[in-house]
């Protein structure tokens, strides 16, 4: 049986972080967003994530920037990497750093759901 999660969707771009946690929340989770690394480390959810949806390259700090910080904090929070920029090649790599998944921009419901469903089993 799947658990209804908090997921946490850093991206950006405007338009991902108002259709995403809609999506997400009809998958049956909790979604909020957030536009930048920053804005996440300093809201009060940061506890309460089971997963991020997280963007590789944003102004300020990436996504593998907060991966490293949140590793250092000693935070495991499981990551689906998305990206527009990066290629099979870059997603090779993150996968086998401990990632759950890394989606390429567009990317289907479906992928997204299957890798949200490998985090919250």
């Amino acid at each position: 049986m799947i658990r209804r999660a908090y997921i946490a969707v850093i991206d950006d771009d405007e338009s991902i972080r108002e259709s995403l946690p809609d999506l997400i929340s009809m998958f049956g989770h909790e979604a909020e967003a957030f536009s930048s690394a920053e804005e996440f480390l300093a809201s009060k959810l940061i506890d309460q994530a089971k997963c991020l949806v997280l963007d590789i390259a944003m102004p300020g700090m990436s996504g593998i920037e907060l991966q490293r910080e949140l590793a250092q904090q000693g935070r495991q929070i499981p990551i689906v990497f998305i990206t527009a920029h990066g290629d099979e090649q870059v997603c090779g790599r993150l996968r086998r750093s401990g990632t759950i998944e890394c989606l390429l921009k567009p990317f289907t419901d479906t992928a997204l759901l299957d890798a949200l469903n490998a985090v919250v089993r």
